[in-house]
């Protein structure tokens, strides 16, 4: 079993940090992270919906937020 499965499943390395305008090779602040989280959040609550690029951002998110959890652990 490869040892760094994640990183293959990982299916558009780096497109959440072109969302979130943060410069290749710098960590993504676990702030900002969670700030947009609960942005689009708020947002799905006001709208009842998201759009597809919105949806597809906030599992991206929650993907980043679960995987920081796994490296620290």
């Amino acid at each position: 079993m490869a040892k760094k499965w994640i990183k293959g499943a990982i299916k558009r390395p780096g497109a959440l940090r072109k969302t979130m305008g943060i410069k290749k090779g710098e960590t993504i602040p676990k702030k900002k992270l969670s700030a947009l989280v609960s942005h689009l959040k708020k947002k799905k609550e006001r709208k009842g919906s998201l759009s597809a690029a919105d949806t597809r951002t906030q599992q991206q998110a929650n993907l980043a937020k679960t995987l920081k959890g796994m490296q620290t652990a």
